[in-house]
């Protein structure tokens, strides 16, 4: 019987992904930028350095133009094996080459300085633009697709080389027997058959295998819970003095 496979800092892949949960960064003296509370472990000697930092200076003004997101990352530096993931949604690495990709902020994990990082002007998305790689978690496998094309906003992961979408209402849908349903009782919300982001265009869009968008936590915030440090025993809801605990990793 076949038991599970041990990896140690020779057999971890360089650059690649361990499985389709976890990706493997390898740093020669190098730097990535990397979403605070991905990291799960690494090997080597790896220093993890908040933005802003005045060593950093130089490559901040080259390659990260968020201030809104600044906070949620850090520049990670050294050599080493670093392994990153998600709550156990898919991860999977990419790679720009003098492009530009539009992704959800959620999403983005890391990415090589090679890159430079930019507001969208779609709240709620980040464009890198250039040449280098990227680390991107989904709900679900992503599909690839080509415009002109109409897609649930909750599906959308990001979009590469191709306009912004622009919103579409379905408004026979909104007027029909369901919509009416829903103006009378408030139940229901807007659907992706209400309501689509539609794109037009040369480019590739990247949708996420389903429409349940990867819920967004607090960076870097320590679990409540007992055996993490700085977990302490949970506390009830709206109890006093349960402030919430933030660090750099």
């Amino acid at each position: 019987m076949n038991g599970p496979v041990v990896f140690d800092p020779m057999t971890l892949p360089a650059d690649d992904n361990v499985n389709a949960y976890t990706f493997c960064v390898e740093l020669k003296g190098s730097q990535w930028f990397l979403q605070k509370g991905k990291m799960i472990a690494y090997y080597g000697q790896i220093n993890f350095d908040g933005i802003g930092h005045g060593r950093f200076e130089r490559l901040v003004r080259a390659s990260f133009h968020s201030p809104l997101h600044a906070s949620d990352w850090v520049v990670a530096e050294g050599s080493g094996k670093m392994l990153l993931a998600d709550r156990a949604f898919d991860v999977n690495s990419y790679d720009l080459d003098d492009g530009n990709l539009t992704i959800r902020s959620g999403n983005l994990l890391a990415y090589q300085p090679s890159l430079a990082l930019k507001q969208s002007i779609v709240p709620g998305f980040l464009t890198l633009i250039g040449t280098g790689k990227f680390v991107a978690a989904s709900n679900g496998p992503v599909v690839f697709m080509e415009p002109p094309l109409r897609v649930d906003p909750q599906a959308l992961v990001g979009w590469a080389d191709c306009p912004s979408p622009c919103h579409h209402y379905d408004h026979g849908y909104m007027t029909g027997l369901m919509g009416g349903l829903r103006a009378l009782t408030g139940i229901g919300g807007a659907s992706g058959e209400e309501h689509q982001f539609e794109f037009v265009g040369a480019g590739t869009v990247l949708l996420q295998s389903s429409e349940a968008l990867m819920g967004e936590l607090s960076t870097g915030a320590v679990p409540q819970q007992p055996g993490v440090p700085g977990g302490g025993t949970p506390r009830a809801p709206g109890q006093l003095g349960d402030l919430q605990r933030r660090f750099g990793m």
